[in-house]
């Protein structure tokens, strides 16, 4: 089969890298964009004049509260889509491969940044939000796949936190757009910031189609020289060489002991543990959701304004800083995820945020006092350091990983679909909640990591940096139950192979026949 080129002609690393900085740093940059960016235009005066029922600034009392439930239900409605996009995959993803769903969810993206940007009605602007948020969920669904599956397993963890740092930089970016566009007149203020999603999607379509398609899917449907080719590609290597050959032995070995998968497997055990598998994926993403970043990304402009009594001027200079902020701080996560692993840096980063969301709410109850308002900014500051560097980026790695390869989709796109839905639901309580119970609606964030978070992390969580992916389905094969992997992992060396575990015998045609024992 003749050589297969790429990019520019790049291979190996250059060609990993190039896929990070082409494909993946836009595509996360729409999504911290998009999760911020209808939050900040909530108190623009022509925005509140198109759409008069979400309007929560010249409204007071019970009108006040049942426009605060509409607006929530709005700005959530976005997430819901993606939640809905995510589980499209479940059907779509291995059916169309991870290039060509990637495509269609920035199409779908695009034609619903359109609808929005050019809303007149509140009806328009619902279907606008949902529709993108449809073609986003399906990105976000199968780019962490894709890349995690190109990725060399010594640097897989930071090649994949990268999602983290520029999901970071599209929050910031969205802050410091409508932070400009808050000085202009009439409705450009906030039709060009839901536009700017159409430069993203459109920088992802026009590249990704020159990036080799995961080389374990092609396996999976049996295009073994397209297969052999996008390995030789990613590690650049001749495709008859020996580690070629080893890399997809190893591959072809796992999906003949996992099967060829179905949906409903996910919700068996069986000898993969699949459902265990499913659970930790989707708790992973539950957590990143529900540690309290939501409260604060999709709101933080207006808890500086209305709940910290700042300027809106000052609130939004202080809303782009503390994105930007976030921005400098995940690099910590994507040089430490392979060196201290994944494990070390959740617990670490769930300890933080509680911590946090502590000081913050004692120091929000004092508004009179400057000097509980400085603290109080402080911290929401430091959230922003934690968050990053152990669950932003992070989970989607985790769920990638501890999927085997039969499975990897459904089981992507019901973690994936998970964050996305308690995405909308806190995007949906948050206003009700400050509106209610104000500087206590932090407490709860803050036992939910102390309680919850922390001790699931450090009992339920193998570790699973350094290792192929092959080699994490075998730390399932050898757990009996669901305190098992972690004591699995730790014993386990990372230069383990599946050989060590399932001896086989090689025929002449090349062919593995398996011979599980003691499973």
């Amino acid at each position: 089969m003749a050589r297969q080129k790429f990019i520019f002609g790049l291979r190996g690393s250059k060609l990993r890298a190039a896929q990070i900085w082409a494909v993946i740093m836009p595509a996360y940059v729409l999504f911290g964009y998009n999760n911020g960016c209808a939050g900040s235009l909530l108190n623009l005066p022509s925005w509140v004049s198109q759409f008069p029922r979400i309007d929560t600034i010249h409204t007071e009392g019970a009108q006040k509260t049942d426009n605060s439930r509409v607006q929530g239900t709005v700005v959530a409605l976005y997430t819901l889509g993606c939640f809905f996009g995510s589980l499209s995959c479940i059907y779509l993803g291995d059916r169309l491969g991870r290039i060509r769903t990637i495509q269609l969810g920035c199409i779908v993206t695009m034609i619903g940044a359109i609808l929005q940007a050019s809303s007149f009605s509140l009806g328009q602007l619902i279907v606008g939000r949902l529709v993108a948020g449809l073609g986003f969920g399906a990105i976000t669904a199968t780019a962490p796949n894709w890349q995690s599956e190109c990725a060399d397993a010594s640097h897989r963890g930071a090649a994949v936190l990268f999602e983290g740092l520029f999901i970071s930089a599209g929050l910031a970016v969205q802050g410091w757009i409508n932070l400009g566009m808050s000085f202009t007149q009439g409705s450009v203020s906030w039709r060009f910031p839901l536009a700017l999603p159409l430069v993203w999607a459109s920088l992802v379509l026009a590249a990704i189609w020159q990036f080799p398609e995961s080389p374990r899917w092609l396996l999976k449907k049996g295009r073994i020289d397209e297969a052999r080719a996008m390995l030789s590609a990613l590690e650049d290597l001749p495709e008859d060489s020996a580690e070629i050959r080893e890399v997809q032995e190893e591959i072809t070995l796992s999906l003949e002991i996992a099967g060829k998968g179905r949906f409903l497997d996910i919700f068996r055990n069986g000898e993969e543990r699949l459902f265990h598998r499913t659970c930790l994926a989707a708790s992973g993403q539950l957590f990143q959701q529900m540690g309290g970043i939501n409260a604060l990304a999709f709101y933080v402009t207006t808890i500086f304004e209305t709940y910290l009594g700042l300027s809106l001027i000052d609130a939004r200079i202080l809303g782009a800083s503390v994105f930007t902020w976030q921005t400098l701080c995940s690099p910590i996560g994507v040089l430490t995820v392979d060196r201290f692993g994944r494990r070390k840096l959740m617990i670490f980063a769930a300890l933080g945020m509680g911590s946090c969301m502590a000081i913050i709410a004692g120091t929000s109850a004092q508004t009179s006092s400057k000097a509980c308002v400085a603290v109080a900014g402080a911290f929401i500051f430091m959230f922003s350091l934690f968050f990053p560097t152990g669950f932003l980026g992070l989970t989607f790695l985790y769920a990638a990983e501890i999927s085997p390869l039969s499975v990897r989709v459904p089981i992507t796109s019901i973690s994936t679909g998970t964050a996305w839905l308690f995405n909308f639901i806190v995007a949906e309580i948050t206003p009700v909640g400050f509106a209610t119970i104000g500087w206590r609606y932090y407490i709860v964030y803050a036992c939910i990591n102390f309680f919850f978070i922390l001790p699931a992390v450090y009992l339920f969580f193998p570790e699973t940096a350094g290792r192929h992916l092959e080699q994490v389905d075998q730390i399932f094969r050898e757990s009996r139950n669901i305190f098992d992997p972690v004591k699995v992992a730790r014993r386990m060396p990372k230069e383990a192979t599946l050989e060590n575990s399932y001896p086989q015998k090689l025929s002449a045609n090349g062919k593995e026949d398996v011979q599980v024992e003691g499973i």
